[in-house]
This record gives structure tokens, C-alpha cells and sequence, in this order.
């Protein structure tokens, strides 16, 4: 267990945590399922760790504009 964790490639444990929670959130995990398997006390809390990338964004704003869902 311990060689897992020293092999980490510069990532620490929080910065593999968050990653995931930025993972869930553009994966289209809700808002109050990302606090509550974060352990964060607040959504604002989480905002600082979970964050969608352009890529992310796009994919979540053009599933939900209607002109191009009707063209999908």
C-alpha cells in the first residue's frame, strides 16, 4: 500500500481527490451529490476544486440548447 502511494507521479492524494470531484462534475454528477461525496460542507466550499473543463462546458451547453439537440 505504501509503494502505491509513494508512485504517484508528482500527484498528491488531494490533488487526486479533486481531480476526481472535477471528473464527476463533468461527468454530470448533481450539484448536491459533488459536496456529499466530497465531505465539503457547502457547494461554495467545492467550487474551488471542481472544475469543468472548456471542453466540458461545451459538451454541457450544446446538449442542452434545443437547436442542437434538434439537428442531432
Amino acid at each position: 500500500m505504501a509503494e502505491d502511494i509513494e508512485d504517484l507521479d508528482g500527484w498528491t492524494l488531494h490533488r487526486l481527490r479533486h481531480s476526481a470531484l472535477t471528473h464527476d462534475a463533468e461527468g454530470g454528477t448533481s450539484t448536491p451529490m459533488l459536496p456529499t461525496r466530497s465531505r465539503h460542507a457547502s457547494v461554495r466550499s467545492l467550487e474551488r476544486y471542481a472544475r469543468p473543463g472548456v471542453d466540458a462546458v461545451a459538451r454541457h451547453v450544446a446538449d442542452r440548447d434545443p437547436t442542437v439537440r434538434h439537428r442531432r
